[in-house]
């Protein structure tokens, strides 16, 4: 390797690493930022968020990748340009292409590992990452009993204290209202202080009150008439509270497994194959039952009325009394009216499994196209860089923004196209359809060292333009 290239690789490496971590980062926020109100105040451990993190991480990969090959180019050949080292390069004989030669190696090997990625480590990610989120929202909120509150989140009690200590477990004046047994009975507990403690596993909380009362009012029953109320004056009672189900529990792989983004591209292919079949064979059994459905007018209205239907309807107004006619007309516009309804059930029915079958045909080809988009938008970005010629990171940062947002944006509009049907799976790629020629282009213009984005070249092509006019 000639030392040019490896300062090129340097130049080039270090804003790729940068933008890649801070484009992730900037992900992660929006998925923090997202689930923010199922992360706090459930008492979680920080392994179980750095995993859920970790695997939401790896989700982005995908996405960051082209989005840091692109500001990165742009970066590295407008620094090149406002450094004057691409005329320096040019001048000792070295072509553009050239000294895009080992960045565009960069970006097909990010190529590769892209879709390495996103075929074999995404799937494993998005299973771990939707388990971990799944569990975390599903589990309730830590017990956090605060000062003059009521607390609800005990199912079967209500529990209301007035003051707590420094240490978090002792307890002033305190009401405890006891639903357990239903409607039947009231009973509410006071107390003058207590300690509150949990089991070491967590699945019991324990209440030891000092000096206070127990109240039962019977709603119902055999003793609503003899003791409709019972107080008892204790100096310690202990209640148990089952917190079972505030615990974190693992839910099993095997009630995710099977979703289409947690499928490599062999699992894609055989779930879509399979979907096709059983899509042909609904619909062939959709199409039987309509048939049948409107044949039934003939057998159970007409069994005496000839075999076709322009005779069949003669025989309505020859043969058959007004009477008659009117039943078998009622009879005919019901059967219109279900087999109408059926239709229409089968329709959607088979709407909603076309849809489903469509999101593993745009999980396949977006394995594809966000690993392509690393090439394209290097095409893109480096020519770019080189015509601009500035570097930094206002001007680059914006750039790069724009042709990812009109990337990512085409892109939604033909996945959209692609779920309803409006386009085939090949409909994913309208976005790198769109970003090739544009691609090309600056890519011919670097190389002929056009001056496409120069003001004062601009400039002097309009004042010739209005010279040679007059």
């Amino acid at each position: 390797m000639k030392r040019v290239d490896r300062y090129i690789l340097r130049s080039f490496l270090g804003p790729l690493l940068l933008t890649f971590t801070l484009a992730v980062f900037v992900l992660l926020m929006q998925f923090v930022w997202k689930y923010i109100d199922d992360l706090v105040g459930k008492g979680l451990d920080f392994t179980v968020i750095a995993q859920l993190l970790l695997y939401a991480s790896a989700t982005f990969v995908p996405m960051a990748l082209p989005i840091a090959v692109l500001f990165a180019s742009i970066m590295t050949m407008g620094n090149f340009g406002e450094r004057y080292e691409l005329v320096a390069m040019k001048a000792g004989g070295i072509s553009v292409s050239r000294v895009m030669r080992p960045m565009a190696v960069v970006a097909v090997l990010l190529t590769g590992m892209a879709f390495y990625f996103a075929n074999n480590v995404m799937p494993e990610a998005m299973l771990r990452y939707r388990m971990t989120l799944y569990d975390i929202t599903r589990k309730k909120p830590a017990v956090n009993i605060r000062s003059g509150e009521y607390y609800k989140e005990i199912e079967g009690y209500v529990i209301r204290i007035g003051a707590k200590s420094s240490d978090g477990n002792t307890l002033h004046d305190i009401v405890i209202y006891d639903h357990s047994k239903g409607i039947s009975e009231t009973n509410v507990i006071v107390a003058k202080s207590g300690i509150m403690q949990s089991t070491f596993d967590s699945r019991y909380l324990i209440f030891t009150l000092d000096s206070g009362y127990s109240y039962s009012e019977p709603t119902s029953g055999e003793n609503y008439q003899k003791r409709p109320l019972t107080s008892v004056e204790f100096s310690r009672q202990t209640l148990t509270f089952d917190i079972s189900s505030f615990a974190f529990d693992r839910s099993s792989e095997d009630v995710f497994k099977g979703g289409y983004q947690m499928m490599d591209i062999h699992d894609l292919n055989r779930a879509i194959a399979h979907l096709d079949s059983g899509y042909v064979e609904r619909c062939a059994s959709c199409r039987r039952d309509i048939v049948s459905n409107l044949n039934l007018w003939k057998r159970d209205t007409l069994p005496t009325a000839p075999a076709s239907t322009a005779a069949a309807l003669a025989h309505l107004g020859t043969d058959v009394s007004p009477t008659q006619r009117e039943k078998i007309l009622a009879r005919a516009r019901f059967i219109a009216a279900s087999a109408l309804s059926d239709s229409r059930n089968y329709a959607d029915r088979l709407e909603s499994e076309r849809e489903y079958i469509s999101r593993h045909q745009v999980e396949k080809q977006r394995k594809f196209t966000l690993s392509i988009a690393c090439i394209l938008l290097f095409l893109i970005g480096a020519p770019f860089g080189s015509i601009i010629r500035k570097g930094g990171l206002g001007l680059p940062l914006v750039a790069s923004v724009a042709f990812f947002v009109l990337y990512y944006v085409v892109g939604m509009i033909a996945e959209k196209a692609v779920r309803e049907a409006a386009l085939g799976p090949e409909g994913m790629w309208i976005s790198s359809l769109v970003m090739l020629p544009i691609g090309v282009f600056l890519t011919l213009q670097a190389t002929t060292d056009s001056s496409l984005f120069d003001p004062s070249a601009w400039k002097r092509l309009l004042r010739r333009r209005w010279k040679s006019r007059q």
